[in-house]
């Protein structure tokens, strides 16, 4: 008889949005009559830049000649986007990064769950806590993090980096030895970041200890301060020890389109291997490369038609984080997050639980945000919000809620 992989069954309950999804869609059936506004899920509601629908018209048009046909993309992505991107989000910014380093996918949340793979098994993991639920689960299926304490909530062969109030969400060096270090910067859920110096520390503390840290830079768009970095290989040693994971996703409104990538630097080795020959391998196996209508819209991105534009998106976004932030802060909670990012994440009132807020503001507001403990133990008592809604409905979720 055949057998499954067992580690799939140590998972607690399903992902996490997808029990929000499901919560909330019961609600709905319950109560039809209710308009509910999401800002749970960190979906964009923004339609595409008029430059990125250009590109993806003559692309399309390309499609459908002979001439100008193409059918699989080459292993590493299309020349034209990986020339783009190492110009634009490397080069203009000081940093030493080949187009043929940087691996075209279809997001980041692909890449920061198929990364694992090129490590070994007994590789020891450290994660920001609370931290975005596809770097633990992932690692769950692979067998690397032990058994599941239900009680605390937390597996015994993860490192866990507490990020809290009282360490203003910074992670700090785990006491314990990790192989491989997680970030998030900006961070999702907290919307904290970490200046260059901080980074830098951080790059400096994993060569020293032979780690490698899994960079997801989903969200670099949205920084303000001018002493965050945009990308880790800003800090000197970062191409000796880190992985930068991209997405299109939230600077271009790319959630239903779906295009990323991944920097692996030629001088990240283990002993005399290449983590780059790895990657290559394992992305030339198990990918047939994004769309070449997809890629030709990522190049319109790095378009000056397509930089001003989404800096007015972007812009969008933010205005509306700055919305939720200032009127939470007018109705008596307590706030964080929304100036390097698009999340606010809050303090749930009166010592409610996480879910026990979620189902107060569902119910009595007909709001959806994510709770705080689903993003791991140390969310518990919070909430997250997320910015990406229209402006309209943004200022009607803070309404009700001041309303309460």
């Amino acid at each position: 008889m055949f057998h499954v992989n067992e580690n799939y069954q140590k998972l607690p309950g399903s992902y996490l949005f997808s029990t929000i999804a499901k919560k909330v869609n019961a609600y709905q059936e319950a109560n039809p009559d209710k308009n509910i506004i999401r800002l749970g899920i960190g979906d964009v509601t923004q339609p595409l830049a008029p430059a990125i629908i250009e590109a993806m018209h003559k692309a399309v048009d390309e499609m459908g000649h002979a001439e100008t046909f193409h059918g699989y993309a080459p292993d590493l992505g299309y020349e034209f986007l990986r020339k783009a991107i190492a110009e634009n989000d490397y080069a203009a910014r000081g940093c030493e990064v080949a187009a043929d380093e940087i691996f075209v996918s279809d997001g980041a949340k692909s890449d920061s769950g198929n990364i694992q793979e090129i490590f070994g098994q007994n590789n020891k993991i450290a994660v920001c806590d609370p931290v975005y639920p596809v770097y633990v689960d992932s690692n769950v299926m692979a067998g690397r993090t032990g058994t599941y304490d239900k009680e605390t909530g937390t597996w015994s062969d993860v490192i866990y980096m507490p990020c809290t109030a009282e360490n203003h969400f910074v992670p700090e060096f785990p006491k314990k030895t990790p192989d491989i270090i997680y970030l998030c910067l900006p961070n999702n859920p907290t919307g904290t970041t970490l200046t260059k110096d901080q980074l830098q520390e951080w790059v400096d503390y994993a060569n020293k200890v032979g780690a490698v840290i899994i960079y997801d830079a989903a969200y670099e768009a949205y920084i303000s301060e001018d002493n965050v970095a945009h990308s880790i290989y800003e800090c000197k040693g970062a191409r000796t020890c880190a992985i930068e994971l991209h997405s299109f996703s939230k600077n271009a409104g790319f959630t239903g389109v779906r295009l990323g990538y991944t920097v692996v630097p030629k001088d990240l080795k283990c002993g005399e291997v290449s983590l780059h020959d790895m990657w290559a391998r394992r992305h030339g196996t198990k990918f047939n490369g994004a769309p070449y209508i997809v890629q030709r819209a990522g190049e319109a991105v790095y378009s000056e038609e397509g930089k001003a534009q989404l800096k007015e998106q972007v812009a969008y976004y933010m205005k509306n984080a700055k919305t939720i932030k200032e009127g939470l802060k007018d109705a008596g909670y307590t706030v964080f997050g929304g100036v390097n990012a698009p999340y606010i994440w809050l303090k749930t009132p009166d010592q409610m639980t996480s879910w026990e807020f979620f189902d107060y503001l569902l119910e009595n507001a007909n709001v959806v945000g994510t709770p705080g403990s689903g993003f791991g133990p140390s969310g518990e008592g919070y909430f997250r919000l997320t910015a990406f809604g229209n402006y309209e409905n943004t200022v009607k979720a803070l309404e009700r809620i001041k309303a309460l």
